[in-house]
C-alpha cells in the first residue's frame, strides 16, 4: 500500500486508483487506524455500505465502525421511515459528537443519507435524556417523554424504536443499543436498570445508567409544535389548518410521513459534513457520483409531481422545496470540496500529483472452469500452488465457519489442505510461512496484489443468493388479505372472537379521520379496529356459511378457549407418552462420509441461514443418536426445509437404508422427485416415485423396487402408506405437510414411525 501521510495531509481530492471492491475494507480499516480523526466512507447503495461495514472489523477487530443509513423511504413520501433505520441514524450521529474515541472510528453512509439534512449537533446532544437507577419519574411522564421522542408503542418490544409497558416494568428498543433496556420501577422510583435479548425477552446484564436517545428525528415537544405549527401556516397559509397532518401535529400525535416536513419542527437544520471533525478523512466510492445524480433527479422529479397535484384542499400534499431538506447539487459539491472528499476507484491510473495507486486488483476468476464443468476445487488447488512458488500469500475467505470447514476439507482431497486462521492477522502470519490459509471474512470478491492473493468463496462456487434476516412479522400480511376479503366474511379477534367483516370505515376522531376494519358480532353490535391495530385480528379458515357468531363481551369465546387449551394439554400429554415410549428404542446410527456429504453441501446454491444450520445440525445429530427420530421442522415457504430434508435423506442413502418422502399432492411429490433427481444426481441412489399419476406399469416397477431394496429413495403420495408397499430395510420416512394427511393415513404413519427416524 502506498504512504497514507501524502493521503492524511492532502489539501486537494485525490484519485485512489486500483482499489478493487473487495479490497475497500481493508484499505478503509488502515485509513482508519492512521487518520487523527476517523475514516468516513460514502457508498453508492445499503449494499455497498454493509459491504464494508461487515467486513471492516475482520481486518481490524479494535476499529468502531458506524453506520448511518438513508431513510428507507421516497422522497416526498406519505410514509415515515422505518424506526430501526431511524434510532440507527440519530445513534450514530450521537456517536460522532462523543469525546475522543478510544478506539479508530470508521464511519460508513451512502450518497443518498449525505444528500439529505439532519438534525443539528446541538439539538442531538440537547435530546438525550440520562437514565439511571434512584431516579424519579411518573410512568404517565416517562410515557409521555417516550411518544415524544418517537417511540412506538407495543406489547412487546421486539425491534428499535419501540417500548412497552407491563405494571411497574417498562421495556425500550433505544437507539444505539443492541439490545433491549429493561427498567424496573418502585412506585416512581426506577430501581433497576437492565438489558434483555427481544428475541427471549431474557434479562442479559444490568447498567449503571443509560443516555436514551430519540427513535425518531421529528421530534413533539411543546417548542417543535409551536414552530411546526407557525412554519406550516406561513408557508401553505391560513386554509392549510385542516390538514390532517397540522391537526395531528397540533395534538400531539404523529402521523405517518410526517417526516418529510422536518424543516418546519427545527429552527434550522445541518449536513452530515457539520457533524464530522477536522480530523477526519473522506473517501467516496465513485459509483456514488452516478448514484448521486439520480437522486438529484429522483428529488426533483418526486417534488415536481407533488407540485402539480397539490391543491388548496384540506389535505392535499404540500411538499417543501427540495432545497429544505436536501441538498442541492452546489451545496454537495462545494462541502465536498471544502473537506476535501478523496475518491476511489477500482481501475488503474498511472501516479501523479492527484493520484495513488494502491496496487489492488480483482482475484482470479473461476468462470472459465464452472462453465466449462470443470473440478473448480482442483483449479484453485493448482492457482493455490502456484501462488506459493510466485512467493505471494494464498488465502481463502469462507462465509461462515460451516462452509469454511466443508471447502477446506474437499480442498485437501485436492493435495492442498489450508490451514485454518481466527483471524486476519493470524492468516497473514501463517500464509508468509508458506502454504494456502482459510479464514472466515464476510467478502463477496476478492483481491489480490504483489504480495498476496485472496479468493472468496464466491470467487470460487460463483454467486451465492445470500439471504437477509426475515423482519419480524406483523400486520402487513393481514393487510394485504383485506383486498381478498369480501364483505360477510367472517374473522377472529383474539379477545371477542368470531365477527363478520363489513369493509372499512372512515371514523372522525377529533378533526381527523382513521380508518377502521368494522365488525359485526350477534346481536348486530359493532366493533371498529383502528387498522394499525389489525394485527390482533385474522382471518377464519373455516368456509362454514352457518356458524353462530360470538357476542361482544359474552363467555362463549372466552370458554371455548378455555376448552382448547385443555385439550392442548391432553395431546401434549399423548406426545410425552409417545415420546417416552420412542426414546427407549433403538435405531441404527447413522453418520455422514465426509467427502461425499461435504460435495453434496456443495450444490446447495444458497447461503444456508442461522436457523437453516441449526435445523439441519439438529437433523444431523438425531440420525447419530442411535434412537428413532421424531423431528419437527417448521418454516414458511421459501425457508429451506427442503434442504434439510435432502442432507438426512442423503446420509441415510449412502448408509445403504432407504428412504421414504410423503407429500399430500401428487404436485408436491411430482415437484419433489425433480428436485431430489437433480441434486442426487452423479450419486449412486436410485430414486422412485408412487402416486396416482405414475403409471400402472412404472408403480409395480417402484413396488417392486421397495420391496427389493434395488430403489434408494421413493418420493410419493399416500400411495407409499398402502398395504401393497412393503420396505426392505426403511431407515428414514420424510413427510411434507403432515397436518393434510387424513386419520387413517396417520395411523399408517404411526406404523411406519416404530421402525424408522421420522
Amino acid at each position: 500500500m502506498p504512504d497514507f501521510q501524502r493521503l492524511l495531509s492532502a489539501q486537494r481530492p485525490l484519485t485512489l486508483s486500483s482499489v478493487a471492491r473487495g479490497a475497500q475494507p481493508l484499505v478503509l480499516a488502515d485509513l482508519a487506524r492512521a487518520a487523527k480523526g476517523r475514516a468516513v466512507f460514502i457508498a453508492p447503495d445499503d449494499a455497498a455500505m454493509r459491504a464494508v461495514s461487515d467486513a471492516a472489523g475482520y481486518f481490524a477487530p479494535e476499529l468502531e465502525v458506524i453506520e448511518f443509513p438513508a431513510w428507507d423511504c421516497l422522497p416526498y413520501d406519505r410514509a415515515s421511515p422505518a424506526l430501526s433505520i431511524s434510532a440507527q441514524r440519530l445513534s450514530a450521529l450521537h456517536r460522532l459528537q462523543q469525546a475522543e474515541a478510544a478506539n479508530s472510528q470508521l464511519l460508513v453512509t451512502t450518497v443518498n443519507a449525505v444528500l439529505q439534512r439532519v438534525l443539528t449537533p446541538f439539538r442531538i446532544r440537547e435530546s438525550v435524556r440520562a437514565i439511571e437507577p434512584g431516579m424519579q419519574i411518573g410512568h404517565e411522564s416517562l410515557i409521555a417523554l417516550l411518544q415524544r421522542q418517537g417511540y412506538s408503542r407495543t406489547d412487546t418490544v421486539a425491534d428499535a424504536g419501540e417500548f412497552a409497558v407491563r405494571g411497574s416494568v417498562f421495556d425500550i428498543y433505544p437507539s444505539g443499543l443492541e439490545a433491549g433496556l429493561r427498567l424496573d420501577f418502585f412506585g416512581d422510583e426506577l430501581e433497576s436498570l437492565r438489558l434483555f435479548d427481544p428475541h427471549t425477552q431474557r434479562s442479559t446484564g444490568t447498567l449503571d445508567s443509560h443516555l436514551l436517545l430519540p427513535a425518531s428525528e421529528a421530534l413533539l415537544d411543546e417548542d417543535t409544535i409551536k414552530r411546526f405549527r407557525s412554519h406550516y401556516r406561513e408557508r401553505f397559509g391560513a386554509n392549510a389548518t385542516g390538514d390532517p397532518l397540522y391537526q395531528a401535529v397540533s395534538d400531539g400525535r404523529r402521523l405517518a410521513g410526517m417526516e418529510h416536513w422536518l424543516p418546519l419542527f427545527e429552527e434550522k437544520l445541518s449536513t452530515l459534513f457539520d457533524h464530522l471533525s477536522s480530523g477526519d478523512i473522506v473517501v467516496i466510492d465513485a459509483a456514488a457520483s452516478a448514484a448521486g445524480e439520480e437522486r438529484f433527479g429522483d428529488i426533483e422529479d418526486y417534488y415536481e409531481s407533488r407540485l402539480q397535484s397539490a391543491g388548496q384542499a384540506a389535505g392535499s400534499y404540500r411538499p417543501l422545496a427540495t432545497d429544505t431538506l436536501y441538498l442541492s447539487r452546489g451545496e454537495f459539491e462545494g462541502k465536498a470540496a471544502e473537506w476535501p472528499v478523496h475518491r476511489a476507484d477500482i481501475f488503474a491510473q498511472p501516479e501523479s500529483e492527484s493520484t495513488l495507486d494502491f496496487g489492488f486488483a480483482s482475484s482470479r476468476d473461476f468462470t472459465p472452469e464452472r462453465a466449462r464443468g470443470d473440478n473448480v476445487y482442483e483449479a484453485a488447488s493448482a492457482h493455490f500452488t502456484a501462488l506459493s512458488k510466485a512467493g505471494k500469500k494464498p488465502l481463502f475467505a469462507a462465509y461462515s465457519k460451516g462452509s469454511l470447514s466443508r471447502i477446506a476439507s474437499i480442498l485437501g482431497e485436492t493435495g492442498t489442505a489450508p490451514k485454518l486462521a481466527e483471524s486476519w492477522q493470524e492468516a497473514l502470519g501463517m500464509a508468509a510461512k508458506g502454504g494456502p490459509v482459510a479464514v472466515v471474512l464476510p467478502l463477496e470478491t476478492g483481491f489480490a496484489n504483489d504480495e498476496l492473493e485472496l479468493l472468496t468463496e464466491q470467487d470460487l462456487l460463483g454467486d451465492r443468493l445470500v439471504r437477509r434476516r426475515k423482519r419480524k412479522r406483523d400486520a402487513d400480511a393481514f393487510l394485504a388479505e383485506l383486498s381478498t376479503l369480501n364483505a360477510g366474511d367472517l374473522v377472529v379477534h383474539i379477545e371477542h372472537g368470531i365477527g363478520k367483516y363489513l369493509g372499512l370505515e372512515p371514523i372522525t376522531v377529533g378533526k381527523s379521520q382513521h380508518d377502521c376494519v368494522m365488525l359485526e358480532y350477534a346481536g348486530g353490535d359493532k366493533l371498529y379496529i383502528p387498522v394499525e391495530n389489525i394485527d390482533v385480528l385474522s382471518r377464519y379458515g373455516s368456509s362454514e356459511e352457518a356458524l353462530p357468531l360470538d357476542r361482544l363481551g359474552g363467555e362463549a369465546w372466552q370458554k371455548r378457549r378455555a376448552r382448547l387449551k385443555e385439550r392442548i394439554r391432553a395431546i401434549a400429554a399423548e406426545l410425552l407418552k409417545t415420546a417416552a415410549a420412542r426414546a427407549l428404542r433403538k435405531a441404527p446410527p447413522l453418520q455422514p462420509e465426509e467427502s461425499s456429504f461435504n460435495q453434496f453441501v456443495e450444490r446447495f446454491p444458497w447461503q444456508e441461514t442461522d436457523d437453516q444450520d441449526r435445523a439441519i445440525d439438529d437433523v444431523l445429530s438425531d440420525l447419530a443418536s442411535g434412537k428413532p427420530m421424531d423431528r419437527l421442522v417448521c418454516g414458511d415457504v421459501g425457508f429451506g426445509k427442503t434442504e434439510v430434508a435432502l442432507r438426512g435423506a442423503f446420509i441415510a442413502a449412502m448408509e445403504g437404508y432407504q428412504v421414504a418422502v410423503i407429500a399430500p399432492t401428487t404436485l408436491l411429490a411430482r415437484q419433489h422427485y425433480e428436485n431430489f433427481t437433480e441434486r442426487f444426481k452423479g450419486f449412486p441412489l436410485k430414486i422412485g416415485r408412487l402416486s396416482r399419476l405414475v403409471g400402472a406399469k412404472e408403480a409395480s416397477e417402484t413396488r417392486k423396487g421397495i420391496a427389493d431394496g434395488t430403489l434408494d429413495i421413493v418420493v410419493g403420495t399416500h400411495a407409499l402408506l398402502s398395504k401393497q408397499v412393503d420396505f426392505k430395510r426403511l431407515g428414514l420416512v420424510i413427510v411434507d405437510e403432515e397436518q393434510r394427511f387424513g386419520v387413517k393415513h396417520k395411523e399408517r404413519m404411526k406404523e411406519m414411525k416404530a421402525c424408522a427416524p421420522m
